[in-house]
């Protein structure tokens, strides 16, 4: 009787869970692509980069909704249960209440060790993948971020300037400036200067370029120099050409491992190893940080915060599960209970809002211990009172 009570419970909340997170994901995911459309109209980006770097952006969104949905489901879960009356049926029938609190607990508990895998291993990785697919992806659209009249400097150390872009796709009177050499020069060549007549681009297969009419060529030198060189015809190779989107893994981007060796190293904590059949794996050794990428002591600040927000945030679910369990001790006939049932919710948010603003703050040590020490205060004490109020009520 109690393993089907348990399991009817759980398919009711992971249903509600279920519907929730996916409602939820779908339209921040949805207003967030809509910003991602920069990616190709203003950096000249395929539509598939801009497809892949938008769905592996979707664990993030998990991570952010996860405890909210919880909170939401397990909310929707008792209303339900309690508005067909199944929850009266069961007290009558000599259920303790404490046993459907054990029951929400240990699926919070599932829920945090979801949440933790999500947070420090799955959405790093996510991330960084996304960024690799900007690093390695070509510019497809070129043509769409030259802008007539207008100074286009998109893409990376190179400006366009384009009097007027006829419909057959010519372009006309163009000045370019380049410093990022896509104009091959000698080693003493700083900077080109390039006006043209008349250009027109070109994509066969993976070579981009332009053609450039009835123009010149100024080669500035590093000594002072200028070079002047006059032109009918000229093809450049664009095929070198980056926009200004950020390539470089930001810190949410970069894997737990790395973030907690730099922690260990800033702390002074020795590193050490894990024996593995015939090997050793060095989980906090120095040598392994890119130390130009993530300067340790530097970041220190930001890297607590954000190990604190992987490592921390998760273990507040639990206090969700059990402020949500009150509402079990809501009775239609109670003229107040209609307002318990959005109390105990409000509460929840502002515990979800609570954790949110204090890992923004736990970069110190003291203020870290007090981040990791709040849940692991809270759900005890919680769990007592819950246990008083339901000690009474229908005993086994």
């Amino acid at each position: 009787m109690k393993s089907k009570i348990n399991k009817y419970f759980f398919q009711e909340f992971l249903r509600y869970f279920a519907i929730v997170l996916f409602a939820l994901v779908s339209i921040v995911w949805i207003a967030q692509t809509v910003n991602f459309l920069d990616l190709v109209v203003d950096d000249g980006h395929a539509f598939g980069v801009f497809f892949s770097y938008s769905i592996l952006n979707i664990p993030k969104i998990i991570t952010k909704l996860l405890p909210f949905s919880f909170l939401t489901a397990l909310t929707l879960t008792i209303l339900k249960l309690e508005k067909d009356s199944e929850l009266i049926v069961l007290w009558t029938s000599g259920l303790n209440k404490i046993k459907i609190v054990n029951l929400i607990f240990y699926i919070s508990v599932l829920a945090t060790f979801f949440q933790l895998l999500l947070a420090t291993t799955i959405v790093p990785y996510s991330l960084n993948e996304s960024r690799s697919i900007l690093k390695e992806s070509n510019l497809h659209f070129l043509p769409s971020l030259i802008k007539e009249k207008n100074f286009s400097d998109s893409l990376s150390g190179v400006t366009f300037f384009v009097e007027k872009k006829s419909p057959d796709g010519s372009i006309n009177n163009i000045f370019i400036r380049d410093s990022n050499e896509i104009i091959k020069g000698d080693s003493e060549q700083l900077a080109s200067t390039i006006f043209a007549k008349k250009g027109v681009f070109k994509h066969e297969k993976n070579t981009k370029h332009i053609i450039l009419y009835d123009g010149s060529i100024q080669k500035e030198k590093r000594n002072g120099d200028i070079n002047f060189i006059k032109f009918d015809k000229i093809i450049l190779n664009l095929g070198n050409l980056h926009t200004k989107t950020i390539t470089k893994p930001k810190l949410q981007e970069t894997s737990s491992i790395k973030i907690l060796q730099c922690l260990f190293i800033d702390y002074k904590i020795p590193h050490f190893t894990i024996p593995f059949k015939n090997y050793k794996i060095d989980l906090f050794n120095k040598d392994k940080i890119d130390l130009e990428d993530h300067n340790c002591k530097k970041e220190n600040k930001t890297l607590t915060i954000e190990a604190n927000r992987r490592f921390g945030m998760p273990f507040y679910i639990p206090i969700l599960a059990l402020i949500g369990s009150f509402l079990l001790s809501s009775r239609k006939e109670n003229k107040i209970s209609n307002f318990n049932k959005f109390i105990f919710f409000f509460i929840g948010v502002s515990v979800l809002i609570f954790a949110e603003i204090s890992v923004r703050y736990s970069w110190g040590i003291l203020y870290t211990y007090l981040y990791y020490s709040i849940p692991i205060l809270l759900v005890p004490l919680i769990y007592i009172i819950l246990l008083k109020t339901f000690k009474y009520e229908n005993l086994n």
